[in-house]
Protein backbone atom coordinates (compact mmCIF):
# COMPACT_ATOMS: atom_id res chain seq x y z
CA UNK A 1 0.00 0.00 0.00
CA UNK A 2 1.00 3.36 -0.54
CA UNK A 3 0.95 6.23 2.57
CA UNK A 4 -1.78 8.58 2.06
CA UNK A 5 0.92 11.32 2.69
CA UNK A 6 2.99 9.82 -0.72
CA UNK A 7 -0.12 10.15 -2.49
CA UNK A 8 -0.44 13.59 -2.40
CA UNK A 9 1.01 15.87 -5.59
CA UNK A 10 3.38 18.91 -4.77
CA UNK A 11 0.13 21.90 -5.12
CA UNK A 12 -1.89 19.63 -2.46
CA UNK A 13 1.37 19.27 0.02
CA UNK A 14 1.46 23.16 -0.39
CA UNK A 15 -1.47 24.03 0.30
CA UNK A 16 -1.50 21.73 3.54
CA UNK A 17 1.70 23.87 4.27
CA UNK A 18 0.25 27.04 4.16
CA UNK A 19 -3.14 26.09 6.07
CA UNK A 20 -1.00 24.41 8.53
CA UNK A 21 -2.28 21.00 8.27
CA UNK A 22 0.42 19.39 7.54
CA UNK A 23 4.07 19.70 8.37
CA UNK A 24 7.35 19.23 5.72
CA UNK A 25 8.60 17.13 8.19
CA UNK A 26 5.96 14.55 8.39
CA UNK A 27 5.71 14.49 4.69
CA UNK A 28 9.83 13.84 4.25
CA UNK A 29 9.65 11.10 6.97
CA UNK A 30 6.57 9.52 5.19
CA UNK A 31 8.77 9.06 1.76
CA UNK A 32 11.73 8.05 3.18
CA UNK A 33 9.79 5.44 4.88
CA UNK A 34 7.79 4.43 1.95
CA UNK A 35 11.15 4.67 -0.01
CA UNK A 36 12.96 2.23 2.70
CA UNK A 37 9.92 -0.22 2.34
CA UNK A 38 9.70 -0.57 -1.58
CA UNK A 39 12.46 0.74 -3.55
CA UNK A 40 14.52 -2.74 -3.19
CA UNK A 41 11.79 -3.94 -5.94
CA UNK A 42 12.42 -0.70 -7.73
CA UNK A 43 16.14 0.55 -7.42
CA UNK A 44 15.20 3.72 -8.56
CA UNK A 45 17.39 5.64 -5.70
CA UNK A 46 21.01 5.15 -5.97
CA UNK A 47 21.63 7.53 -3.28
CA UNK A 48 19.10 8.66 -0.53
CA UNK A 49 19.82 11.59 1.83
CA UNK A 50 17.75 10.93 4.22
CA UNK A 51 19.81 13.34 7.23
CA UNK A 52 19.77 16.21 4.75
CA UNK A 53 16.20 16.08 3.87
CA UNK A 54 15.60 15.85 7.75
CA UNK A 55 17.49 18.83 8.56
CA UNK A 56 15.85 20.88 5.39
CA UNK A 57 11.93 19.88 6.57
CA UNK A 58 12.65 21.39 9.82
CA UNK A 59 14.05 24.23 8.34
CA UNK A 60 11.23 24.44 6.00
CA UNK A 61 9.32 23.84 9.21
CA UNK A 62 9.96 27.16 11.05
CA UNK A 63 10.04 28.84 8.00
CA UNK A 64 6.62 28.23 7.02
CA UNK A 65 5.43 28.69 10.86
CA UNK A 66 6.92 32.24 10.68
CA UNK A 67 5.26 33.31 7.56
CA UNK A 68 8.73 33.10 5.43
CA UNK A 69 6.71 31.63 2.56
CA UNK A 70 8.98 31.17 -0.88
CA UNK A 71 6.35 29.26 -3.11
CA UNK A 72 4.44 26.57 -4.31
CA UNK A 73 7.68 24.37 -3.81
CA UNK A 74 8.90 25.41 -0.23
CA UNK A 75 9.14 21.88 1.52
CA UNK A 76 7.91 19.34 -1.17
CA UNK A 77 10.87 16.50 -1.49
CA UNK A 78 12.53 15.89 -4.93
CA UNK A 79 14.66 13.57 -6.17
CA UNK A 80 16.71 14.39 -9.63
CA UNK A 81 18.76 12.05 -12.22
CA UNK A 82 21.76 11.41 -10.56
CA UNK A 83 23.52 13.22 -13.71
CA UNK A 84 23.01 16.29 -12.05
CA UNK A 85 25.87 18.30 -9.69
CA UNK A 86 24.79 18.42 -6.08
CA UNK A 87 27.40 20.00 -3.70
CA UNK A 88 28.53 17.61 -1.17
CA UNK A 89 26.54 14.93 -2.16
CA UNK A 90 27.57 11.60 -4.27
CA UNK A 91 26.79 12.30 -8.52
CA UNK A 92 27.04 9.30 -10.04
CA UNK A 93 25.87 9.33 -13.03
CA UNK A 94 24.54 5.65 -12.78
CA UNK A 95 28.29 4.29 -14.00
CA UNK A 96 31.33 2.73 -11.71
CA UNK A 97 33.81 5.04 -14.10
CA UNK A 98 32.45 8.06 -11.52
CA UNK A 99 30.64 5.71 -8.75
CA UNK A 100 32.88 8.16 -6.17
CA UNK A 101 32.64 11.40 -7.54
CA UNK A 102 31.17 13.95 -5.09
CA UNK A 103 31.03 17.40 -6.63
CA UNK A 104 32.49 20.95 -5.03
CA UNK A 105 29.52 22.54 -6.71
CA UNK A 106 26.04 22.58 -7.16
CA UNK A 107 23.93 22.69 -10.92
CA UNK A 108 22.00 25.35 -11.94
CA UNK A 109 18.79 23.07 -11.17
CA UNK A 110 19.14 22.04 -8.04
CA UNK A 111 20.40 25.53 -6.69
CA UNK A 112 17.20 26.98 -7.73
CA UNK A 113 14.92 24.42 -6.43
CA UNK A 114 16.95 24.30 -2.98
CA UNK A 115 16.36 27.98 -2.96
CA UNK A 116 12.40 27.69 -3.96
CA UNK A 117 12.45 25.64 -0.53
CA UNK A 118 12.18 21.84 -2.06
CA UNK A 119 13.67 19.23 -0.33
CA UNK A 120 16.36 17.17 -1.77
CA UNK A 121 15.68 13.30 -0.47
CA UNK A 122 17.99 11.38 -3.14
CA UNK A 123 19.25 10.88 -6.19
CA UNK A 124 17.84 8.74 -8.81
CA UNK A 125 19.01 5.84 -10.85
CA UNK A 126 19.63 6.01 -14.90
CA UNK A 127 20.97 4.31 -17.46
CA UNK A 128 24.89 5.31 -17.62
CA UNK A 129 26.04 8.47 -18.52
CA UNK A 130 22.63 8.64 -20.10
CA UNK A 131 23.24 6.30 -22.96
CA UNK A 132 23.82 2.79 -21.28
CA UNK A 133 22.38 -0.96 -21.25
CA UNK A 134 20.60 -0.10 -17.76
CA UNK A 135 20.90 -3.54 -17.15
CA UNK A 136 25.17 -3.47 -17.24
CA UNK A 137 25.05 -0.25 -15.79
CA UNK A 138 27.17 0.41 -12.29
CA UNK A 139 23.55 0.39 -9.74
CA UNK A 140 21.90 -2.14 -11.82
CA UNK A 141 18.72 -1.58 -13.70
CA UNK A 142 15.55 0.54 -12.13
CA UNK A 143 12.31 -1.40 -12.47
CA UNK A 144 8.71 -0.17 -13.35
CA UNK A 145 6.32 -0.12 -11.05
CA UNK A 146 3.49 -0.97 -12.82
CA UNK A 147 5.22 -4.87 -13.73
CA UNK A 148 8.53 -4.83 -12.19
CA UNK A 149 9.38 -7.29 -14.43
CA UNK A 150 9.41 -5.07 -17.21
CA UNK A 151 11.49 -1.77 -18.15
CA UNK A 152 10.69 1.89 -16.76
CA UNK A 153 12.34 3.13 -19.95
CA UNK A 154 15.36 5.45 -20.02
CA UNK A 155 17.56 7.08 -19.54
CA UNK A 156 15.70 8.83 -16.77
CA UNK A 157 14.45 5.45 -15.50
CA UNK A 158 14.70 5.95 -12.07
CA UNK A 159 12.64 9.31 -12.49
CA UNK A 160 9.99 7.97 -14.12
CA UNK A 161 9.87 4.53 -11.75
CA UNK A 162 10.08 6.99 -8.37
CA UNK A 163 7.39 9.03 -9.51
CA UNK A 164 4.98 6.42 -10.42
CA UNK A 165 5.80 4.39 -7.09
CA UNK A 166 4.81 7.66 -4.96
CA UNK A 167 8.51 7.47 -3.32
CA UNK A 168 8.51 11.20 -4.75
CA UNK A 169 6.73 14.09 -5.62
CA UNK A 170 8.84 15.63 -7.89
CA UNK A 171 12.02 14.48 -9.99
CA UNK A 172 14.55 16.39 -12.62
CA UNK A 173 15.36 13.88 -15.94
CA UNK A 174 17.43 14.64 -18.80
CA UNK A 175 16.98 14.01 -22.62
CA UNK A 176 18.61 13.98 -25.62
CA UNK A 177 16.68 11.97 -27.68
CA UNK A 178 13.57 11.05 -25.44
CA UNK A 179 15.08 10.38 -21.98
CA UNK A 180 12.65 12.64 -20.58
CA UNK A 181 9.43 11.51 -22.28
CA UNK A 182 10.43 8.09 -22.49
CA UNK A 183 10.12 6.71 -19.19
CA UNK A 184 7.30 9.37 -18.41
CA UNK A 185 5.38 7.15 -21.22
CA UNK A 186 6.13 4.04 -19.81
CA UNK A 187 5.15 4.79 -16.15
CA UNK A 188 2.58 7.12 -17.04
CA UNK A 189 4.07 10.39 -14.97
CA UNK A 190 4.25 14.00 -16.78
CA UNK A 191 7.35 14.81 -18.53
CA UNK A 192 8.27 17.74 -19.75
CA UNK A 193 11.55 18.71 -22.47
CA UNK A 194 11.20 22.34 -22.28
CA UNK A 195 12.77 24.34 -25.55
CA UNK A 196 16.48 24.19 -25.98
CA UNK A 197 18.05 27.16 -23.66
CA UNK A 198 14.64 27.31 -21.40
CA UNK A 199 16.55 25.59 -18.82
CA UNK A 200 20.23 25.88 -17.54
CA UNK A 201 22.41 22.52 -17.90
CA UNK A 202 25.21 24.08 -15.93
CA UNK A 203 26.42 21.16 -13.63
CA UNK A 204 24.73 18.32 -15.77
CA UNK A 205 27.13 16.43 -17.07
CA UNK A 206 27.03 16.15 -20.88
CA UNK A 207 26.16 13.94 -23.26
CA UNK A 208 25.30 16.01 -26.70
CA UNK A 209 25.72 19.97 -26.13
CA UNK A 210 23.33 20.69 -28.85
CA UNK A 211 20.79 17.95 -28.36
CA UNK A 212 20.58 17.49 -24.28
CA UNK A 213 17.39 19.19 -22.12
CA UNK A 214 17.22 18.73 -18.39
CA UNK A 215 13.52 19.24 -17.19
CA UNK A 216 10.68 18.60 -14.56
CA UNK A 217 9.20 15.52 -14.48
CA UNK A 218 6.04 15.17 -12.42
CA UNK A 219 2.86 13.57 -11.58
CA UNK A 220 1.07 16.44 -12.97
CA UNK A 221 1.17 19.56 -15.49
CA UNK A 222 0.24 21.12 -12.17
CA UNK A 223 3.49 20.47 -10.91
CA UNK A 224 5.51 20.56 -13.84
CA UNK A 225 4.12 24.48 -14.17
CA UNK A 226 5.90 25.29 -10.82
CA UNK A 227 8.80 23.36 -11.37
CA UNK A 228 9.56 25.24 -14.15
CA UNK A 229 8.86 28.30 -13.18
CA UNK A 230 11.77 27.64 -10.48
CA UNK A 231 14.07 26.29 -12.73
CA UNK A 232 13.93 28.58 -16.11
CA UNK A 233 15.57 31.41 -16.92
CA UNK A 234 19.31 32.89 -18.06
CA UNK A 235 22.07 31.25 -16.09
CA UNK A 236 25.46 33.49 -16.63
CA UNK A 237 27.06 29.71 -16.14
CA UNK A 238 25.63 28.77 -19.10
CA UNK A 239 25.79 30.62 -22.60
CA UNK A 240 23.31 28.53 -23.83
CA UNK A 241 20.65 29.43 -21.65
CA UNK A 242 18.35 32.26 -23.45
CA UNK A 243 17.68 34.96 -22.00
CA UNK A 244 13.84 34.73 -22.21
CA UNK A 245 11.20 36.33 -19.47
CA UNK A 246 10.02 33.42 -17.81
CA UNK A 247 6.40 33.62 -17.01
CA UNK A 248 4.65 32.85 -14.11
CA UNK A 249 3.39 29.54 -15.23
CA UNK A 250 1.26 27.80 -12.66
CA UNK A 251 -0.58 31.48 -12.56
CA UNK A 252 -1.23 31.27 -16.59
CA UNK A 253 -2.50 27.41 -15.89
CA UNK A 254 -6.51 27.04 -16.97
CA UNK A 255 -8.19 24.35 -17.62
CA UNK A 256 -9.47 26.37 -20.22
CA UNK A 257 -9.14 25.29 -23.99
CA UNK A 258 -11.07 27.05 -26.14
CA UNK A 259 -9.90 28.20 -29.31
CA UNK A 260 -7.25 26.15 -29.70
CA UNK A 261 -5.90 24.47 -32.57
CA UNK A 262 -4.47 20.65 -32.85
CA UNK A 263 -2.35 20.00 -35.40
CA UNK A 264 -2.42 16.15 -36.19
CA UNK A 265 0.42 14.46 -38.27
CA UNK A 266 -0.75 12.92 -41.58
CA UNK A 267 2.22 9.90 -41.61
CA UNK A 268 5.46 9.72 -40.11
CA UNK A 269 4.24 9.63 -36.54
CA UNK A 270 1.87 6.88 -35.75
CA UNK A 271 3.34 4.37 -38.65
CA UNK A 272 4.92 1.56 -35.98
CA UNK A 273 2.23 2.22 -32.98
CA UNK A 274 -0.23 -0.44 -31.65
CA UNK A 275 -3.69 -0.41 -32.34
CA UNK A 276 -4.11 0.48 -28.75
CA UNK A 277 -1.84 3.19 -28.97
CA UNK A 278 -3.00 4.97 -31.69
CA UNK A 279 -7.06 4.53 -30.23
CA UNK A 280 -5.68 6.14 -26.87
CA UNK A 281 -4.23 9.20 -28.59
CA UNK A 282 -7.24 9.48 -30.96
CA UNK A 283 -9.66 9.09 -27.63
CA UNK A 284 -7.49 12.35 -26.23
CA UNK A 285 -7.85 14.53 -29.19
CA UNK A 286 -11.46 13.52 -28.99
CA UNK A 287 -12.21 14.94 -25.58
CA UNK A 288 -10.47 18.29 -26.34
CA UNK A 289 -12.21 18.42 -29.36
CA UNK A 290 -15.41 19.42 -28.17
CA UNK A 291 -13.47 22.92 -26.70
CA UNK A 292 -11.37 23.66 -29.07
CA UNK A 293 -11.38 25.74 -32.32
CA UNK A 294 -10.45 22.71 -34.34
CA UNK A 295 -8.40 19.85 -35.45
CA UNK A 296 -6.85 20.27 -38.38
CA UNK A 297 -4.18 17.88 -40.16
CA UNK A 298 -0.56 19.00 -40.70
CA UNK A 299 3.06 17.11 -42.03
CA UNK A 300 6.55 16.99 -41.08
CA UNK A 301 7.87 15.49 -44.31
CA UNK A 302 11.25 14.41 -42.92
CA UNK A 303 10.39 13.39 -39.27
CA UNK A 304 11.45 9.75 -39.81
CA UNK A 305 15.10 11.24 -40.58
CA UNK A 306 15.22 13.05 -36.85
CA UNK A 307 15.88 9.45 -34.74
CA UNK A 308 18.73 8.46 -36.87
CA UNK A 309 20.31 11.97 -37.88
CA UNK A 310 19.65 12.36 -34.37
CA UNK A 311 21.69 9.48 -33.30
CA UNK A 312 24.76 11.30 -35.60
CA UNK A 313 25.29 14.43 -33.71
CA UNK A 314 24.51 12.52 -30.05
CA UNK A 315 26.79 9.92 -30.27
CA UNK A 316 29.33 12.48 -32.32
CA UNK A 317 29.49 15.09 -29.47
CA UNK A 318 29.07 11.97 -26.78
CA UNK A 319 32.30 10.68 -28.23
CA UNK A 320 34.05 13.85 -27.99
CA UNK A 321 32.96 14.32 -24.44
CA UNK A 322 33.84 10.95 -23.39
CA UNK A 323 37.29 11.14 -24.98
CA UNK A 324 39.39 11.16 -22.07
CA UNK A 325 37.57 8.67 -19.96
CA UNK A 326 37.15 6.47 -23.01
CA UNK A 327 40.91 5.89 -23.12
CA UNK A 328 41.66 5.90 -19.58
CA UNK A 329 38.99 3.77 -18.22
CA UNK A 330 37.10 1.46 -20.17
CA UNK A 331 36.91 -1.32 -18.23
CA UNK A 332 34.86 0.91 -15.91
CA UNK A 333 32.24 1.62 -18.57
CA UNK A 334 29.12 -0.01 -19.28
CA UNK A 335 29.89 -2.51 -22.80
CA UNK A 336 27.48 -1.37 -24.82
CA UNK A 337 28.53 2.73 -23.22
CA UNK A 338 32.11 1.94 -24.36
CA UNK A 339 31.53 0.42 -27.80
CA UNK A 340 28.94 3.32 -28.86
CA UNK A 341 31.66 5.77 -27.96
CA UNK A 342 34.45 3.85 -29.73
CA UNK A 343 32.13 3.32 -33.07
CA UNK A 344 31.20 7.25 -32.94
CA UNK A 345 35.18 7.92 -32.77
CA UNK A 346 34.81 7.01 -36.78
CA UNK A 347 31.92 8.71 -37.73
CA UNK A 348 32.94 10.74 -40.62
CA UNK A 349 32.86 14.93 -40.38
CA UNK A 350 30.69 14.84 -44.02
CA UNK A 351 27.96 12.84 -41.79
CA UNK A 352 27.80 15.06 -39.02
CA UNK A 353 27.46 17.57 -40.90
CA UNK A 354 24.46 16.10 -43.55
CA UNK A 355 22.85 15.58 -39.64
CA UNK A 356 22.91 19.29 -38.86
CA UNK A 357 22.02 20.13 -42.58
CA UNK A 358 18.42 17.40 -41.68
CA UNK A 359 18.52 19.43 -38.64
CA UNK A 360 17.78 22.51 -40.29
CA UNK A 361 15.56 21.05 -42.40
CA UNK A 362 13.31 19.67 -39.20
CA UNK A 363 13.28 23.25 -37.87
CA UNK A 364 11.75 24.49 -41.11
CA UNK A 365 9.37 22.17 -41.37
CA UNK A 366 8.16 22.29 -37.69
CA UNK A 367 7.81 26.17 -38.13
CA UNK A 368 5.74 25.59 -41.38
CA UNK A 369 3.46 23.33 -38.98
CA UNK A 370 2.79 25.70 -36.54
CA UNK A 371 1.80 28.47 -38.83
CA UNK A 372 -1.63 26.17 -39.15
CA UNK A 373 -2.14 25.17 -35.45
CA UNK A 374 -1.05 25.75 -31.60
CA UNK A 375 -0.08 22.55 -30.24
CA UNK A 376 0.88 18.93 -31.98
CA UNK A 377 -0.27 16.09 -30.69
CA UNK A 378 1.28 12.59 -31.59
CA UNK A 379 1.83 9.25 -29.95
CA UNK A 380 4.76 9.50 -27.38
CA UNK A 381 5.55 5.78 -27.26
CA UNK A 382 4.82 2.94 -29.39
CA UNK A 383 3.68 0.44 -26.88
CA UNK A 384 3.63 -0.18 -23.59
CA UNK A 385 6.70 -0.71 -21.53
CA UNK A 386 8.35 -3.91 -22.84
CA UNK A 387 10.17 -6.90 -20.24
CA UNK A 388 13.28 -5.49 -18.86
CA UNK A 389 16.14 -7.12 -20.39
CA UNK A 390 18.21 -9.68 -18.54
CA UNK A 391 21.88 -9.26 -18.49
CA UNK A 392 22.73 -11.70 -21.12
CA UNK A 393 20.50 -10.64 -23.58
CA UNK A 394 22.05 -6.53 -22.74
CA UNK A 395 25.13 -8.11 -23.41
CA UNK A 396 23.80 -9.61 -26.89
CA UNK A 397 22.89 -5.83 -27.57
CA UNK A 398 26.76 -4.70 -27.69
CA UNK A 399 27.36 -5.14 -31.57
CA UNK A 400 23.80 -4.30 -32.46
CA UNK A 401 22.10 -0.19 -31.53
CA UNK A 402 25.07 1.45 -33.40
CA UNK A 403 24.25 1.87 -36.73
CA UNK A 404 22.56 4.97 -36.90
CA UNK A 405 20.72 3.95 -40.29
CA UNK A 406 18.70 1.37 -37.96
CA UNK A 407 17.46 3.84 -35.66
CA UNK A 408 14.60 4.88 -36.90
CA UNK A 409 11.91 3.20 -33.84
CA UNK A 410 11.39 6.73 -32.48
CA UNK A 411 11.14 8.85 -35.95
CA UNK A 412 9.47 12.15 -35.14
CA UNK A 413 8.11 11.33 -31.95
CA UNK A 414 10.63 12.13 -29.63
CA UNK A 415 14.02 12.90 -30.94
CA UNK A 416 12.44 15.44 -33.39
CA UNK A 417 12.44 17.36 -29.87
CA UNK A 418 16.15 17.51 -29.42
CA UNK A 419 16.91 18.06 -33.48
CA UNK A 420 14.36 21.39 -33.55
CA UNK A 421 14.86 22.54 -29.76
CA UNK A 422 10.83 22.80 -29.97
CA UNK A 423 9.25 22.01 -26.80
CA UNK A 424 7.13 18.67 -25.74
CA UNK A 425 5.64 17.02 -23.21
CA UNK A 426 4.13 13.71 -22.42
CA UNK A 427 1.73 12.51 -20.25
CA UNK A 428 -1.15 9.14 -19.95
CA UNK A 429 -3.70 8.65 -21.69
CA UNK A 430 -4.89 5.28 -20.62
CA UNK A 431 -3.87 1.82 -19.95
CA UNK A 432 -2.79 -1.35 -21.59
CA UNK A 433 -5.71 -3.83 -22.02
CA UNK A 434 -3.38 -6.90 -21.85
CA UNK A 435 -1.95 -7.97 -18.69
CA UNK A 436 0.42 -6.52 -16.79
CA UNK A 437 -1.24 -3.25 -16.75
CA UNK A 438 1.05 -0.69 -18.44
CA UNK A 439 0.42 2.98 -19.02
CA UNK A 440 -0.04 4.47 -22.56
CA UNK A 441 1.29 7.96 -23.37
CA UNK A 442 0.55 10.86 -25.63
CA UNK A 443 2.87 13.53 -26.90
CA UNK A 444 2.15 17.39 -27.26
CA UNK A 445 4.63 19.38 -29.22
CA UNK A 446 4.27 23.32 -29.16
CA UNK A 447 6.18 26.26 -30.63
CA UNK A 448 9.47 27.44 -29.07
CA UNK A 449 9.42 29.29 -25.69
CA UNK A 450 5.34 27.82 -25.97
CA UNK A 451 5.83 25.70 -22.69
CA UNK A 452 2.83 27.46 -20.63
CA UNK A 453 0.64 26.51 -23.57
CA UNK A 454 1.75 22.90 -23.95
CA UNK A 455 1.05 23.10 -19.41
CA UNK A 456 -2.07 23.88 -19.96
CA UNK A 457 -3.55 21.66 -22.93
CA UNK A 458 -2.22 18.85 -20.46
CA UNK A 459 -3.27 20.20 -17.58
CA UNK A 460 -6.94 20.33 -19.48
CA UNK A 461 -6.85 16.88 -20.54
CA UNK A 462 -6.06 15.62 -17.11
CA UNK A 463 -8.97 17.86 -15.13
CA UNK A 464 -10.95 15.66 -17.76
CA UNK A 465 -9.61 12.11 -16.99
CA UNK A 466 -8.37 10.44 -14.24
CA UNK A 467 -5.30 8.67 -16.07
CA UNK A 468 -2.77 10.12 -13.41
CA UNK A 469 -4.80 9.27 -10.23
CA UNK A 470 -4.59 5.51 -10.63
CA UNK A 471 -1.74 3.41 -8.20
CA UNK A 472 0.77 0.78 -9.51
CA UNK A 473 0.13 -1.96 -7.38
CA UNK A 474 3.86 -2.09 -5.91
Amino acid sequence: MIPELCRLDAHELSELYRSRELSPVEVVEAHLAHIEAVDGQINSFITVTGDHARARAAEAEREIAAGDWRGPLHGVPYAPKDILATDGILTTNGSKATADWTPDYESTITARLNGAGAILIGKLNLLEFAMGSGVLSGFGPARNPWATDYTPSGSSSGSGAALAARLTPLSIGTDTGGSIRGPAAACGVVGLKQTYGRVSRFGVTTLSWTLDHAGPMTRTARDAAAMLAAIAGEDPNDPTAASVPVPDYPEELTPDVAGLRIGVPVSGFHEGATAEVRDAVAAAISLLEDDVAEVVEVAVPHAELAGSAGWIVAMAEAATFHEKRLAEQPGDLDPLVRERLEVAKFYPATDYIKALRVRTILQREMAEVFRSCDVMIVPSSFAPAGPLRSEAAARSDVGEGTDPDTLTSRPGNTFLGNMTGYPALTLGCGFSAEAPKRPLALQIYGRPFSEGRILQVAHAYQARTGWHEELPPI
